[in-house]
């Protein structure tokens, strides 16, 4: 049985058929990567997942249990936790305050005992030199380390990652890979994560769902749906399948 299960999700805005039909699983322990031109629906599919708003039809299920249209605070405390595309961190508050701040919304206490996890979450994305830096003035590589971590900071069964890498130089993206790797083989993470870069989607994901006008296009191993001639003509371009 899959860890997550959406079942023929589907969500209209005025008219507009943002998700049509859509059917994915994951397993226990596996990364999914979900691929797609912008306005494809993958964010949107995100937010219909994890509570933002509820689905016009289908279900989601999470170790088995019907958690459909259950809202989002409701999810992250049973461990279905996601980050977004536009970094939300509370501005005027410091980093480590940010990360402690997300611990104790398990219920961890007390302070102190939140702050000591806080600090061990920083330390392990990279982000200590900074705990005690504002964290509206944090640079963009920065600031993305931080909704990671404080998504971390959940302790996630299954975590949803929404462009993580967005913004990110090569030499930035090497440390978040490295961890998103480390939290599968260590900590037994799973994950779904939305990327635009191919050999993020390559080095990291045990699957692929290719989704395309609210709809899954192509899904299931990842060189077969990256060298999928509809994938190629709908997303990649004819110059990647030629070089795939």
């Amino acid at each position: 049985m899959a860890l997550l299960e959406v079942t023929g999700l589907s969500k209209s805005f005025r008219g507009l058929q943002a998700l049509k039909n859509v059917t994915i699983s994951v397993d226990e322990g596996e990364i999914l990567g979900i691929i797609g031109s912008n306005g494809a629906g993958k964010t949107t599919l995100f937010n219909a997942v994890t509570g933002a708003f509820a689905p016009d039809a289908g279900t989601v299920a999470l170790d088995g249990e019907d958690i459909t249209g259950a809202k989002m605070h409701t999810l992250a405390r049973r461990g279905l936790v996601r980050t977004f595309q536009l970094m939300r961190p509370f501005g005027t508050l410091s980093t480590i305050d940010n990360v402690t701040i997300a611990v104790q919304s398990r219920g961890v206490r007390p302070e102190s005992r939140a702050r000591d996890e806080a600090t061990m979450i920083l330390a392990r994305t990279g982000l200590d030199q900074w705990a005690d830096a504002t964290s509206g003035s944090l640079p963009t590589a920065v600031q993305k380390r931080l909704e990671l971590a404080r998504a971390l900071a959940m302790e996630p069964r299954v975590l949803l990652l929404d462009e993580v890498l967005a913004g990110l130089v090569p030499s930035e993206r090497e440390p978040v890979l490295e961890l998103l790797d480390s939290l599968r083989k260590n900590d037994g993470v799973t994950m779904v994560f939305i990327e635009h870069i191919m050999a993020a989607v390559r080095r990291l994901s045990d699957r692929v769902v290719m989704m395309d006008q609210g709809a899954v296009l192509a899904q299931g191993d990842v060189d077969e749906v990256l060298a999928n001639p509809d994938v190629v003509a709908a997303y990649l371009g004819k110059e990647y399948g030629d070089a795939a």
